[in-house]
């Protein structure tokens, strides 16, 4: 994992932790979707179709989506030996099942971005963005987060990997009963104590990262009510 992918993850990992670990994040659709404004784009395809059982991978991306978005995220929050990543945290399931539920406004910006990036590969690098090495993966998607990635219309560069970045970072560290998080993988990453039947006085007055187990979540309570 090269630097720019290291200094990445330990940003995200620092704005998860000054977030609180967006542990009461529920698919946050107020800082996502809200704040994308109605596009108008005549060109624009009036709404996405469903795809047959057969082109689908979990319930939204097709396969060749599903396996760009899981690059990508990848790069966004690599991993590393004993320090989890956007795979290893099923990032990739929290965005498909958003998309396919409270964010399928948001469908059709992934779509077209989708459809950008993958232009904009071929022409720069002739090489979809799944088949890039590493290095240059992250080069794109630099260029996307300055907004100086060619080709890009709506959504502009700067607005897709804002909110693929932001998603990252729901997958990673919402509680895991959204379909991230996966064995409280962005939650141990942190420090980040999930929901506990009782805080010690020790524990309350650490400045330490909490590691005693059992870390549960939402899911757990909601089987014990």
């Amino acid at each position: 994992m090269g630097k720019r992918g290291a200094s990445r993850r330990e940003f995200l990992a620092r704005a998860a932790v000054s977030a609180g670990a967006v542990a009461g994040a529920g698919l946050a659709g107020g800082a996502a979707a809200g704040s994308q404004e109605q596009h108008n784009d005549p060109g624009a395809p009036a709404a996405v179709q469903p795809r047959s059982a057969g082109q689908e991978h979990g319930t939204f991306f097709n396969h060749d989506e599903a396996a760009t978005i899981a690059a990508f995220t990848e790069r966004l929050m690599p991993g590393a030996p004993g320090k989890p990543g956007a795979r290893d945290a099923g990032v990739l399931n929290y965005i498909d099942l958003a998309l396919a539920g409270a964010y399928a406004d948001l469908q059709e910006f992934y779509r077209r971005g989708l459809a950008q990036l993958e232009e904009h590969c071929r022409k720069i690098h002739s090489e979809s963005f799944v088949r890039l090495a590493t290095a240059r993966q992250d080069d794109v998607i630099r260029t996307l987060e300055e907004g100086t990635a060619e080709g890009f219309t709506w959504p502009t560069a700067q607005e897709f990997f804002n909110i693929i970045r932001t998603h990252t970072m729901e997958g990673m560290f919402a509680d895991p009963v959204y379909g991230g998080n996966k064995e409280f993988a962005g939650w141990r990453l942190v420090g980040f104590p999930g929901a506990q039947p009782v805080f010690t006085p020790a524990d309350m007055q650490s400045r330490q990262a909490f590691t005693r187990a059992p870390i549960t979540g939402l899911q757990v309570q909601l089987k014990r009510t």
